[in-house]
């Protein structure tokens, strides 16, 4: 495999997650008729991280007619739910199969989607302002720089907008995967930098993943300009970190206060 850089590991996981659906991912496997009908009847949840659904509270009482920007959240999941909801959805990804999954889904109900495909490391394709809320699940391990990310979602919201974010914490690349028994890697995890990180992955099954902290999440969220409303944690759902009830992944909901 031809060496993989800054400019090229995005690619790289678009194949890597275009292989995963292939396969069945459980985040690429897009929303059923009968459970969007049970969002338009009211009966629905979200997730931004893999267990704990989104706290109700979290999403503005009446979704219809907002702008809901879905960043870096394709695969005909949740866009579909705010859709339902009678929101204006955008879609935001680079992966191809993830974006066909938003558009046959749409198709499928009868709605309009706008999917556009766009790497989220660089200067978001949209308008000052464009949005009233974005939806951002666990997503930003697959990009290196996080904080001009933040910069970026507040510009294209509208004062007032929500940011409700899914983040993986860091803690569990520490740790020898899958068995998750021994503490053998720094942190940063950064496989562009350190070869022993790039050395611990499979790009073709793995992609190139990046950790990110709290400073670079969280705080880089307060110092884009955002007031942070409410957090909280959660597990990955299976493994041995789960079994022991170990938090590797964070939510935030952030509202641009100007």
């Amino acid at each position: 495999m031809p060496e993989i850089t800054r400019d090229t590991y995005v690619d790289v996981n678009a194949r890597a997650i275009d292989g995963w659906n292939a396969k069945g991912w459980e985040w690429g496997t897009p929303l059923s008729h009968e459970e969007y009908l049970k969002a338009r009847q009211g009966e629905w949840r979200m997730l931004l991280t893999p267990t704990k659904p989104v706290p109700l509270e979290w999403y503005p009482s009446d979704l219809s007619g907002l702008r809901v920007l879905g960043l870096a959240s394709g695969g005909g999941q949740q866009m579909p739910v705010f859709a339902a909801l009678g929101a204006r959805c955008t879609v935001f990804d680079y992966t191809p199969s993830q974006l066909e999954s938003e558009r046959m889904v749409a198709d499928r109900e009868g709605y309009e989607i706008e999917a556009v495909r766009g790497d989220m490391s660089k200067p978001l394709p949209f308008g000052d302002g464009e949005f009233d809320l974005i939806f951002h699940p666990v997503s930003n391990c697959y990009t290196e720089e996080v904080k001009p990310l933040w910069r970026e979602c507040y510009r294209i919201l509208k004062p007032g907008g929500r940011l409700l974010a899914g983040m993986d914490n860091g803690f569990g690349y520490v740790f020898d995967y899958p068995a998750e028994e021994r503490a053998i890697y720094s942190l940063p995890f950064n496989p562009l930098r350190n070869p022993d990180h790039m050395a611990a992955l499979d790009p073709v099954e793995d992609g190139i993943l990046f950790s990110h902290t709290l400073e670079e999440q969280i705080r880089g969220q307060l110092q884009a300009g955002f007031q942070l409303i409410d957090c909280y944690e959660d597990t990955s759902g299976k493994g041995r970190l789960h079994d022991l009830n170990i938090p590797v992944f964070w939510a935030t909901y952030a509202v641009k206060s100007r």
